[in-house]
């Protein structure tokens, strides 16, 4: 069963996907899927005996490009249609045991291509509305693998969250004749909520954070998409997002879980000049012993209450990027002063 049933009551569609009821869950590292082949080993998904970057589509999909017809028969009330779209994983590296936070700058410059050329290709298709590309990361997230590694979603249309940012620029265009992503991104890094400043990106813990710890990684030019950025640009995005990842991980002492996702312009035309790149990442925990759960406000009212300042969290995590720096003897980004 991979379908989507129609909410009429928010006008939105919801995809079901039984069969990734049975996805492997959280196997020992040495039944890892995607680990590489070990030599005389059993086959995993990746048959070779070490890799750097590799995509491959998901065995287990929430949306394909051949989904069987729906289970059910939709009316005018509640439609029903199959789940058309793409689905497929992107491992960051062959080590099991490693982070994003912990790879090099190269590699992720080589993920900012990966996921440009996968925009690219995925976007051609005429079924593809819009391509996301994200990263779960933790068991507090809810992993079914340790191993470090994304996903790029092909929705058959634009999801409700960017739907809704791109209805607020459009608006926002109207009344004030310019880009609101473009317009925040000058205010951030002017603030005390800035955290790092790159030559073409601002990693900033927005104004109205979410999650105590929530970092954006905006394009400080007005760049759509992720295939739309130059090859400095694509530099400096890997070189800022590596910061921020670094302070994440410094920040309580442990790795740090988050959700990181990639805002972009949709794969259908007409959107260009209300959408605008950015990265979203947003960590759960407020403490070192304590989380940010999504509870009655949050997931039933969809109103989020946040228990710090921006301008308090987007300190510490500066202040992780100092003594890094310090301790390091020099900086090859900026955080902020």
């Amino acid at each position: 069963m991979t379908e989507r049933r129609y909410d009429p009551t928010r006008g939105e569609w919801v995809t079901f996907a039984t069969h990734r009821q049975n996805r492997t869950f959280l196997p020992p590292a040495d039944q890892c899927p995607l680990c590489p082949t070990a030599p005389g080993g059993p086959p995993t998904e990746i048959p070779r005996a070490s890799y750097e970057l590799v995509t491959f589509d998901n065995r287990f999909p929430s949306f394909t490009a051949h989904p069987p017809e729906p289970s059910v028969a939709g009316d005018a009330l509640t439609p029903v249609e199959p789940a058309v779209g793409h689905a497929e994983v992107v491992v960051f590296t062959g080590d099991h045991d490693a982070t994003l936070a912990e790879l090099p700058v190269t590699r992720l410059r080589a993920l900012v291509d990966v996921w440009a050329d996968r925009t690219t290709v995925l976007g051609r298709r005429p079924e593809i509305g819009y391509v996301f590309p994200f990263e779960n990361k933790g068991e507090e997230i809810g992993v079914t693998l340790h191993h470090p590694h994304g996903q790029i979603y092909g929705y058959p249309d634009i999801p409700p969250i960017p739907a809704q940012e791109i209805s607020a620029a459009r608006r926002y265009r109207e009344l004030h004749g310019s880009c609101v992503w473009c317009d925040v991104v000058i205010r951030e890094e002017g603030s005390e909520r800035l955290v790092v400043t790159g030559d073409a990106f601002a990693a900033y813990v927005p104004f109205w954070a979410r999650f105590p710890y929530q970092v954006y990684i905006s394009a400080r030019r007005h760049a759509p998409a992720l295939p739309s950025l130059t090859a400095p640009e694509r530099d400096d995005l890997a070189r800022v997002l590596k910061q921020v990842l670094v302070a994440y991980d410094g920040l309580f002492g442990f790795s740090m879980p988050y959700v990181m996702a990639v805002h972009q312009e949709p794969a259908v035309p007409g959107h260009a000049a209300v959408t605008h790149l950015h990265l979203e990442l947003s960590p759960p925990y407020r403490t070192a012993t304590r989380r940010k759960y999504l509870a009655g406000s949050e997931l039933a009212a969809g109103a989020y209450v946040t228990d710090l300042a921006p301008e308090r969290t987007a300190a510490a995590l500066r202040d992780v990027l100092a003594r890094s720096a310090a301790d390091d003897g020099h900086g090859e980004d900026r955080p902020a002063a």
